[in-house]
C-alpha cells in the first residue's frame, strides 16, 4: 500500500470551512506557511505547548516550605484575574488549575501551607467542605456538568504535584468527555480561556 495520497492533497484548506464554496479563496493552513516537515494529508493538527511546561515540572517549589515557590502561598498575593481565584474565604479559597483536566477544574486550596488533611484546624477543614459543595453548585450552574471528581492526593507516592501544599480537586464531568482524544491521543481539548472560565465561575459562586 502506498504512503502517499491516493488524491492531491488540497493545500489551501478544508473544503467545510465557513463560507467555503466555488471560487472561494481559503487561506493556506498555518503548519504549511510555516513549511511543516512530513508528507502533506488532511488532518488538523491540535498543538498544546502550554502543558509542556507541567510535564517539565516547571512552576513547582524549589522546596517544602511555604517559601520555598509555593504557588498556592504566593496566589493570594494576586489580583484575582492573575491567580485565577474564583472565590476567597476566611480560611481557603478556590482557584482555577492551571493544568485542567476538563474546563471548569478547580481547587480549593487551605491559606495556610500545611500538607496533610490531618493537619488542618477545625475553621479550616470546614471552610474547605463549604467551599467544595459552592463549587460543585457552582459548576452545576456555569457548566451544567453533569457529575464530578472530588479529591485529594496526598503526598508524592499518591499523585500530589504539589504534596507541601494541600488542595481539595474538583473536576467537572460530562458524558462523553472521556474519549479518544484523551484515552488513546493523551491531549485535552479545552474550549474556554481560562480567564474566561474564571470570570463564569466567580460569576455564578454561590453568595453566604
Amino acid at each position: 500500500m502506498s504512503a502517499e495520497p491516493d488524491k492531491p492533497v488540497d493545500r489551501t484548506g478544508r473544503d467545510d470551512a465557513p463560507g467555503a464554496g466555488p471560487g472561494t479563496e481559503r487561506s493556506p493552513r498555518i503548519e504549511e506557511q510555516r513549511g511543516g516537515a512530513g508528507t502533506p494529508d488532511n488532518f488538523q493538527r491540535l498543538w498544546t505547548p502550554h502543558r509542556m511546561a507541567y510535564i517539565k515540572g516547571e512552576n513547582k517549589p524549589t522546596g517544602t516550605g511555604g517559601d520555598e515557590g509555593c504557588p498556592f502561598c504566593e496566589i493570594p498575593a494576586m489580583t484575582d484575574e492573575d491567580g485565577l481565584v474564583v472565590a476567597r474565604g476566611a480560611a481557603v479559597y478556590a482557584v482555577l488549575n492551571l493544568y485542567p483536566y476538563n474546563s471548569g477544574h478547580l481547587m480549593v486550596v487551605p491559606y495556610r501551607h500545611v500538607a496533610d488533611y490531618g493537619d488542618l484546624d477545625e475553621p479550616e477543614y470546614r471552610e474547605l467542605a463549604v467551599f467544595t459543595q459552592r463549587a460543585l453548585a457552582a459548576l452545576r450552574k456555569a457548566s451544567g456538568a453533569q457529575g464530578f471528581n472530588v479529591g485529594m492526593n496526598l503526598g508524592l507516592v499518591a499523585g500530589a504535584g504539589i504534596a507541601a501544599h494541600l488542595h481539595q480537586h474538583v473536576v467537572p464531568r460530562w458524558g462523553g468527555d472521556t474519549n479518544f482524544m484523551p484515552v488513546v491521543g493523551h491531549t485535552k481539548v479545552l474550549p474556554q480561556l481560562l480567564r474566561d472560565t474564571r470570570q463564569m465561575l466567580a460569576d455564578a459562586w454561590p453568595r453566604p
